[in-house]
This record gives structure tokens, C-alpha cells and sequence, in this order.
């Protein structure tokens, strides 16, 4: 195997490569026979010859990709150019925090007890794309802020595709720990810059210590020839709050599989994410969270609209242990269609196994509101505003609990440009 051959690794994580790609070889790529994967095929991806280790030069410069950072704040830098690490467009700091590369994590002895405590903990061993990208990962964002730190700037986690190969598998490792009563916010995206085929394969594991804060933001509007494959593994200690939003908008197909683990009491869990997609694309969220502990929450509310002949999954699973008394745990998923030919497969799913519990899951399918869009209409507001209107209205909940300003002004830009309208307010 291509990793075999290369030494810049431990013994241990040589080990776990190793037995990463014997559960890939295994089990293979999913299929649709798999129940998980029912709804999405990845058939179509995989013709494609992808180069996994690229050779061409990969350098860009700022004023190329300047529109794809949160450029309006200051912050920290993680860039991936074709996977590889670009120091030009980065910022990364050891002053008093750790943000820097995965690859000096795994390979200095300074940072060995954390990577022997944290590094594949969490991550589905069970799960073959996972495991491929624990085999195969060289590179990607180490991120661990030390017990009390409150970050002072957000940190942006960029990865672009040139498109110098003809088709390129990228696969980014990202291990963030947040210490006991820290605070942190992470906005990750991935961008191609050519209409080259790219198929990224991403595991984040993340883990959240008392009384932790962790605000998470996924900008996902890439280009038609590019797909995303999405894990995120998340623990979450006593007391501790994490957040994770999820704004699907671009690429051929993309997978997000978001899974927390609530290890302790009086936990906070919050999944939004709002879907907006046309022609063909296909947009999979997959959801997982496990109360394993009582006096618990969690709030789980995903907002679609699907145009032309795009479609749309949502399956979002709640399990609630026997010994999590006292959980409370809500999911919704809510899916306009404008499109005759345009498609939602949801299926909100509880497991219950303790009995003082409130939980709650629900799912709509259905069309725009025939009555308030003539009540708009005759106000005087034209039918493609109007409808405009209706669907902002529709999926704006989500943005209310983005705590970063400039991440909802420039959610808010995407959407009137996926809608093709100018809304009548600040954007």
C-alpha cells in the first residue's frame, strides 16, 4: 500500500494505518444494499481515477481564493492546497493554544500523550470510508486549546482543490481537543478551483471537556464536479455545549455523517444545518446522537428545499440509554420541493430505552404556502421574490443561532443567490 512506503510516521500510528486498511479492504466502498447508504450511491464517483498523492505543483495565490475566507474578521489559518499545507496562506500560533498541522502532532515526541489519548478514539473503526481515511491521511488541522483558554479569534480550516490532476481523492485528518471550561469557534470549508473531478474524504474527531463551548460552521457550496464525504466524531464531557452548523449548498454529492457522544450530565448538543440545492445535486446528512448519561439535551433542526432534480436524505437517529433518565431531545426536519422532478428521503428516528424522558422527532414534505404567497402577491411583491421570501423565511430559524455575525451575512448572500433574488434587507 502507498503508505507502507512512507516513514513519517510513529510505530502507532503506523499500527492503526494498518489496520485501518485491512478493515477497508475488507468491507470495500459502501452500497446501496447497506441500509445507511440505501439512498446514496456513490456508483458515478467512483469511475473516476483518482490520484491520492498529488504531484503537480500546487500554489495559489491570495487574491484567487481571497472570496472563499471569512475575510471580514481576523482569525486563524489552517490552508490545504491538494491536501498539502500552505504556510503562505496560513496563520497558526503555539501561544498558549495549539493550532497547527496534524502531520507535526503525529511525529513529535511533545505531543505523543495527547495523539496516544485522542488521535482514532472516537472515529467509527467499523465505518470503510473512515477507515480509508485513517489509512491513507497525511495532513489536516491539530487543533487543542488547554484547560480555561477562551480563543480570541475564530479559526478557519480551508481546503482547495486546483484542479492540476485530473481527478484527486483528498483526504484531511482534523483532531481539535477543547480543554475543561475552554471556548473555541471553528469554520471549515472545502473549495475547488477547476472543474476537475475532486472527491474529498474528511474524519474530524473532536472532544469537548467540562463545561466546554464548541461552535462548529460547515460552508459547503463547492463546484458541480466536486464531492464531499463528511465524518465528524464528537465527545462531549460533563457540562460541556457544542454546536454544529451545517450549510449545504454546492457539489455534486455530499455526505455529512455527524455523530456526538455525550459522556456525562447536563450536556448540550445543538445540529442545524439548512440544505439548498437544483439540477442534480444530492445532499446526504446523516445525524447520530447518543445520550448515554441523564439530565441531557439535545436539538437537532434541518431545513431543505430542493429545485429541479436534486436530492435531498436526511436520517437522523436519537438513542437514549437506560441510564439516561431525564434526557431531553428534539429533531425536526423540515424539506420544501419546488421542483415536479426534485426529491427527500427523511427518516427521524428514535431508540428510547429510558422511560422519564421527553423527546420528540417530526418530518414535513410539501411545497411553498399557496395562501401566503398570494397574500405576498397582493401586496404587491412579484411571484419570484415572493417565493424568495417564503423560502428565507422557511430557513431562517436555522441562522439564528450562528454566533458569528459575518458567517450569517454571508450565509444570507449565498442564499439570495441561490434563490436569484435581491432581499429587500442587509445582507
Amino acid at each position: 500500500m502507498a503508505f507502507e512506503d512512507r516513514s513519517d510516521t510513529s510505530d502507532h500510528v503506523h499500527n492503526i494505518r494498518k489496520e485501518a486498511i485491512q478493515n477497508f479492504e475488507q468491507k470495500g466502498f459502501p452500497t446501496k444494499k447497506e441500509e445507511e447508504w440505501k439512498y446514496t450511491s456513490l456508483n458515478a464517483l467512483l469511475k473516476n481515477d483518482y490520484s491520492v498523492f498529488p504531484k503537480n505543483d500546487n500554489s495559489i495565490e491570495f487574491k484567487d481564493v481571497k472570496k472563499y475566507f471569512l475575510h471580514e474578521i481576523d482569525s486563524f489559518k489552517l490552508v490545504f492546497i491538494d491536501g498539502v499545507y500552505s504556510s503562505y496562506l496560513s496563520e497558526t500560533t503555539h501561544d498558549g493554544i495549539d493550532v497547527c498541522l496534524m502531520s507535526a502532532a503525529l511525529n513529535k515526541p511533545k505531543y505523543k500523550i495527547l495523539i496516544d489519548s485522542f488521535y482514532n478514539k472516537i472515529a467509527d473503526k467499523t465505518e470503510s470510508l473512515t477507515s480509508l481515511n485513517t489509512a491513507f491521511a497525511t495532513e489536516g488541522a491539530y487543533i487543542n486549546i488547554p484547560k480555561g483558554k477562551i480563543v480570541s479569534k475564530p479559526i478557519q480550516i480551508l481546503n482547495f482543490a486546483t484542479g492540476n490532476e485530473a481527478a484527486l481523492m483528498l483526504m484531511p485528518r482534523n483532531l481539535i481537543v477543547v480543554g475543561e471550561n475552554a471556548h473555541v469557534q471553528i469554520i471549515e470549508r472545502h473549495q475547488s478551483l477547476s472543474e476537475n473531478e475532486v472527491l474529498t474524504n474528511s474524519v474530524t474527531e473532536i472532544f469537548a471537556n467540562k463545561r466546554a463551548i464548541v461552535d462548529y460552521y460547515k460552508i459547503q457550496n463547492d463546484m458541480l464536479s466536486a464531492s464531499l464525504i463528511d465524518h465528524t466524531y464528537i465527545s462531549q464531557k460533563q457540562e460541556s455545549r457544542c454546536s454544529v452548523h451545517t450549510f449545504s449548498f454546492g457539489g455534486k454529492l455530499t455526505r455529512n455523517n455527524l455523530n456526538f457522544y455525550q459522556e456525562g450530565e447536563h450536556i448540550d448538543s445543538t445540529l442545524k444545518g439548512v440544505t439548498i440545492i437544483g439540477d442534480h445535486q444530492h445532499v446526504d446528512q446523516h445525524t447520530l446522537v447518543a445520550h448515554n448519561h441523564p439530565n441531557c439535551e439535545s436539538h437537532q433542526d434541518y431545513k431543505g428545499i430542493f429545485a429541479d432534480q436534486s436530492t435531498g436524505v436526511f436520517n437522523g437517529k436519537i438513542i437514549v440509554k437506560k441510564e439516561a433518565q431525564k434526557t431531553n431531545a428534539f429533531q425536526q426536519n423540515n424539506n420544501i420541493l419546488t421542483g415536479d422532478k426534485a426529491s427527500i428521503n427523511t427518516k427521524p428516528q428514535l431508540e428510547i430505552f429510558a422511560d422519564d424522558v421527553k423527546c420528540s422527532h417530526g418530518c414535513t414534505i410539501g411545497q411553498l404556502d399557496k395562501k401566503a404567497l398570494f397574500y405576498l402577491r397582493s401586496r404587491g411583491i412579484p411571484e419570484k421574490e415572493a417565493k424568495a421570501l417564503l423560502m428565507y423565511a422557511f430557513a431562517h430559524n436555522v441562522l439564528d443561532t450562528v454566533k458569528i455575525p459575518e458567517i450569517q451575512k454571508r450565509i444570507n448572500k449565498i442564499i439570495a443567490s441561490k434563490l436569484g433574488v435581491q432581499l429587500g434587507f442587509d445582507l
